[in-house]
């Protein structure tokens, strides 16, 4: 066993290379904290978690003022014991965005030390379900793009081998909607999924409008449809169509998506282990979904979330949004169109250190 001796916290922000809109937002920063922790015999574990533009300060604060310091001296193998006792340290301020943003990088920089000291990758640490794990995109499918884009984009993605492809939705009309999305139908054919993403846009009433004209489409799911915390519209919803509704990107604790699966309000779980508060939390989700015979297509953070995936058996999908291509020196593997989580030791994440020191917004050490 070996005890926590130093903890690095930094800041980077790193810039989308492409312009992200959807039914809600549009975003074009990308703050991502990152914790090092480096243990009484020399080992370093690197964990990140991320916000889109707002709050990364705020989350720093989170860190060094509260959370951090009580790492020094802990047993790094002990995760469970750690996060509760942070959690509980917090509980003010859980759940919600902040804390759980935090917890994140602090839970997957012991799961990368735990993997490197037992020299194993994080996919076989974590369960070895899967040796791969098939991939959407969402790149090419933002709001604000026209149907012959999207048309294009996802040619090449199925070009690439992928099973699918995500289009934002939200238009003012259902009717420009459902035309953005035939036109893809129309050209990838029935054997091809079609993935949407409201972002929280609809209201009960609208979205079960808007259901009825997606299922002549076979859309494979309709994300995130109405207000993440109703989960009593959820069910209505849920009730009312053929269309799988899937959630999660917005939740964060797992009493949350609890309450989804036991009121049958979900049929996809898109936990994310930077807003649950980790790989920790994120796996007790993944189980439990599995229980309920839900499968798991966890939200963004590919570079990650492709070990996560691919440890557990109802890892159906790993969304292709590229985030960390800036500060690693290598890119997550694609085989045949599918996520293949690396066999190195750790997350399965090549972090380029040099570039995180030099571009970082923000450096605190702790010892």
């Amino acid at each position: 066993m070996a005890k926590i001796a130093h903890v690095e916290v930094l800041l980077v922000d790193l810039k989308p290379k492409v312009k992200r809109t959807d039914a809600i937002q549009s975003f074009v920063s990308q703050e991502t904290p990152i914790v090092r922790i480096t243990d009484t015999d020399g080992v370093t574990g690197l964990g990140y978690s991320y916000t889109i533009g707002t709050g990364g300060s705020s989350v720093l604060a989170l860190l060094n003022d509260h959370l951090v310091p009580l790492l020094i001296g802990c047993e790094a193998e002990e995760i469970e014991a750690i996060w509760r006792r942070l959690f509980f340290h917090t509980h003010a301020t859980t759940v919600g965005a902040m804390t759980s943003i935090a917890l994140a990088a602090i839970d997957t920089a012991l799961w990368d030390l735990r993997c490197l000291r037992a020299k194993q990758p994080l996919w076989r640490m974590a369960g070895g379900a899967q040796r791969a794990v098939p991939l959407y995109s969402t790149e090419g499918g933002w709001l604000h793009i026209e149907p012959s884009a999207l048309v294009e984009d996802a040619l090449a993605v199925k070009e690439r081998g992928f099973s699918g492809t995500k289009i934002k939705i939200g238009r003012p009309h259902v009717a420009e909607d459902v035309a953005r999305l035939a036109a893809v139908r129309e050209a990838v054919g029935p054997a091809f999924d079609i993935m949407t993403d409201a972002n929280q846009g609809f209201s009960l009433p609208e979205a079960v409008r808007r259901a009825r004209h997606y299922e002549a489409l076979d859309i494979a799911w309709f994300e995130e449809p109405i207000h993440a915390d109703d989960i009593a519209s959820h069910k209505q919803l849920v009730a009312s169509t053929s269309v799988p509704i899937a959630i999660g990107e917005s939740l964060y604790s797992i009493s949350q998506f609890k309450d989804y699966l036991t009121s049958q309000a979900c049929s996809i779980v898109q936990v994310d282990v930077g807003r649950i508060g980790g790989i920790t939390p994120w796996l007790k989700v993944a189980h439990m979904a599995e229980a309920h015979n839900v499968p798991v297509c966890p939200h963004f953070l590919m570079e990650l979330h492709v070990a996560l995936a691919a440890s557990v058996p109802n890892g159906r999908y790993v969304e292709y949004i590229p985030q960390l291509e800036t500060i690693t020196k290598s890119s997550m593997t694609i085989k045949e169109g599918k996520a293949v989580p690396s066999d190195e030791p750790g997350l399965g994440i090549e972090w380029d250190i040099k570039t995180i020191q030099q571009i970082a917004l923000s450096k605190t050490e702790h010892k």
